[in-house]
């Protein structure tokens, strides 16, 4: 079966289409600016070059069939028809408390992933338009929801419950969701087969870093904490987001400035993190390069990443007394070598010890502990597009 995997943002959208007889990726690419001008079409089909097409595309559905157009296209297509795609993946980001697992898509999942719009405004709108358009111009093919959240729907009550009055859990759902769940499940599964240990054996802690970052505990199979919240803005310090902060900062701030409203929530997304920190960058490559120029708030910013990372290592640590492997992927995780030793150092003690010779890599699954660390130290990089592949496939076949 082949499977096209969608993940549609509000003005862009990423696709793959998978062989699922051996998970090849046959073709990938990017649209975006829809409904904007200049929208365009970058479309790669594995071992060819990319080719780039500037097409008018008023909305999603455009969008959607520029897509269906270019994996059919003769020249540089993998599909003769598209009777050949078994089924679509979507990746949704927010769906609450309703579903812990992907689910085949019907009319009574769009309702329910409309009632959580309001949960994810930014992200579940453009979720749904790309799932319409595609339920539209496919009506006849399979449609898969794989959730952000739903990996995280195993952590106890403990761990999810805000300390306000349980009143607004109740009437508003205000609790702790987490995010990057496709990831975080992905990895794991992957620590499982490279430590030839079953899940339901291991005490793990992913730490998903890159613009937006979170890290997340995993105790025999199951979440047990997250460090995203209701909204991804909690937890670490991150790209332009300020994670952890005392909750009255926002309305100091927001008197002390006599911000509108909706501004100090725009600050704390948008313009804090590292970026809000070094006045750099939220690309840690810059910071980093600001740092060789002797720019002390840069060197302070990815310090404090580091800082924030390690804070909930060792709260995971406590929380799951012990672990067995911590996981780095992500941008960051996968790539950024000075980053995993800063987080990695001085924690001896709770037996965890990097090998800097062979830390020295990048994008590249491998081993990177000492051979006498107690703990294991795996390098992974994440593949959602896979992971939503492989629950599309098992749930249409």
């Amino acid at each position: 079966m082949k499977v096209l995997v969608i993940n549609c943002g509000s003005s862009s959208l990423k696709y793959q289409v998978l062989d699922m007889t051996d998970e090849s990726v046959l073709a990938k690419g990017l649209v975006e600016r829809i409904g904007m001008d200049g929208s365009v079409i970058n479309h790669t089909k594995t071992g060819e070059d990319k080719v780039v097409n500037e097409v008018p595309m008023k909305d999603h559905k455009d969008a959607i069939a520029q897509v269906l157009a270019a994996i059919q296209d003769p020249a540089h297509g993998v599909v003769s028809d598209m009777a050949e795609i078994g089924a679509v993946g979507h990746r949704v980001v927010h769906a609450g408390e309703m579903y812990a697992e992907s689910v085949l898509i019907d009319d009574t999942v769009i309702k329910a992933l409309e009632e959580c719009v309001e949960l994810a405004p930014l992200h579940n709108p453009p979720n749904l338009l790309g799932i319409a358009a595609c339920r539209e111009l496919m009506p006849s093919t399979p449609m898969v929801a794989v959730f952000d959240t739903a990996f995280h729907q195993t952590m106890p009550a403990e761990s999810y419950i805000y300390a306000i009055p349980y009143e607004y859990y109740e009437k508003y759902k205000i609790r702790r969701y987490g995010f990057h769940g496709t990831s975080h499940k992905y990895v794991s599964e992957r620590a499982s087969a490279m430590l030839g240990k079953s899940l339901s054996d291991l005490k793990l802690i992913t730490c998903h870093l890159g613009n937006g970052a979170s890290v997340t505990a995993i105790k025999n199979g199951k979440v047990v904490d997250t460090s995203m919240g209701f909204t991804p803005l909690e937890g670490l310090v991150m790209g332009t987001r300020s994670g952890d902060i005392d909750p009255a900062i926002v309305t100091y701030i927001r008197e002390k400035e006599n911000l509108p409203l909706g501004e100090a929530n725009n600050i704390l997304n948008k313009k804090s993190g590292v970026l809000g920190v070094s006045g750099v960058s939220s690309d840690f490559r810059d910071l980093e390069a600001a740092v060789e120029e002797g720019n002390e708030r840069a060197a302070l910013a990815l310090r404090m990443f580091a800082h924030r990372v390690k804070h909930y290592i060792g709260a995971y640590i406590a929380e799951m007394n012990g672990v067995d492997a911590i996981i780095f992927t992500a941008g960051v995780g996968e790539n950024d070598i000075s980053m995993r030793e800063i987080i990695c150092s001085d924690l001896e003690n709770l037996g965890i010890k990097l090998d800097p010779i062979k830390n020295k890599v990048r994008g590249q699954e491998t081993v990177i502990n000492t051979d006498d660390s107690k703990v294991s130290l795996l390098l992974i990089p994440t593949n959602e597009e896979l992971m939503i592949a492989r629950d599309t496939f098992n749930l249409a076949k």
